[in-house]
């Protein structure tokens, strides 16, 4: 991971539909379990949360004063200028920059030239977040 690509924020700041990093792999949380602190420890905390480029479900456990890494995510807006097999071609609605995205399974069949969609862009990947139209 580059330095500029996360930054830090304690546990018990931590929210469902927030992003963490676990295992170098930026996810949105999407349950937190906490624990009463005990006679010779702090509360713990863990969340389980699902990775936004893979979407393979990860888990941590830490103390709720810890901190986490937390990624930096960009929301850009594109247009599918072309679609084959299992990529998109996206058209950045900002800078005009061409660029290929895999088309996971949430948006098969669902795309095709001239839509307008949202792309998140985390750690250097990006990935479809939504289509608008």
């Amino acid at each position: 991971m580059q330095e500029g690509d996360y930054e830090f924020a304690s546990m018990k700041d931590i929210r469902i539909g927030r992003y963490v990093i676990i295992d170098d792999i930026p996810c949105r949380v999407v349950d937190i379990e906490t624990s009463a602190p005990g006679k010779h420890g702090a509360a713990k905390a863990r969340l389980t949360a699902i990775g936004i480029f893979d979407g393979q479900k990860k888990s941590i456990i830490k103390s709720t004063a810890a901190e986490v890494e937390v990624p930096i995510i960009k929301k850009r807006k594109g247009s599918v200028v072309s679609v084959s097999d299992n990529t998109a071609q996206i058209m950045d609605s900002e800078t005009y920059e061409v660029y290929d995205i895999a088309i996971t399974e949430e948006f098969q069949g669902k795309l095709e030239a001239g839509k307008e969609v949202e792309i998140i862009e985390a750690m250097g990947r990006k990935a479809l977040s939504r289509i608008w139209q």
